[in-house]
């Protein structure tokens, strides 16, 4: 089986460059230039023909605008680092597993922090002043190491009324760790009595 290799001009390597960071700019310049079939200095180059910064500045932007946005928490509830929200739609985060974060004995990440990233990354998304958890089915694959990058990405499914639906999926290394299904009430700030919590 003879696999076709597609290589681009400059002017149209260039131009799919830039509608793809667009859409994806959590791209790094070494997986574009695998993407490309091109050296990373072409890469550089072309970013900075088209104005694109580097990554670290793109993830800064979007953060900054991902935080912007936040309605059912303050930026301080948000456990990892935000960097994607489009509340009522999707989102995602990032955390590193650190030394305070993993068992003693068996060096892996406690289960409450990768709850937390997910849990706070499914209450971001929802419309709302405040969020309350109704319920979460939840799912833990595999543990993960001290040091490891977790990515958290959410994704609301259906929404009626007041009620949200979202689905978030954590990964380490692109494989899973964790799954979960949650259900979320939307409400405003007044709306919540002790009775409700109960």
């Amino acid at each position: 089986m003879v696999i076709a290799v597609v290589r681009y001009g400059k002017d149209e390597r260039r131009k799919i460059l830039e509608a793809e960071l667009s859409k994806h700019p959590f791209f790094t310049d070494e997986e574009l230039a695998l993407r490309f079939r091109v050296s990373v200095s072409t890469i550089r180059l072309d970013r900075g023909v088209l104005g694109i910064p580097e990554l670290r500045e793109r993830t800064r932007a979007v953060a900054q605008e991902a935080y912007s946005t936040l309605k059912s928490l303050d930026d301080q509830e948000v456990i990892g680092e935000l960097q994607e929200l489009i509340i009522g739609e999707r989102a995602r985060s990032t955390m590193i597993i650190e030394e305070t974060m993993v068992l003693a004995k068996a060096r892996v990440a406690r289960g409450h922090y990768l709850f937390a990233q997910a849990n706070s990354l499914a209450i971001a998304l929802v419309d709302a002043p405040m969020a309350l958890t109704g319920s979460v089915e939840l799912k833990f694959i595999r543990p993960v190491q001290l040091g490891e990058v977790v990515v958290a990405e959410g994704k609301v499914t259906k929404r009626k009324g007041d009620k949200y639906w979202v689905d978030v999926l954590l990964q380490a290394n692109t494989e899973a760790v964790l799954r979960g299904h949650w259900v979320l009430f939307a409400k405003e700030r007044g709306e919540v009595r002790e009775t409700e919590m109960e």
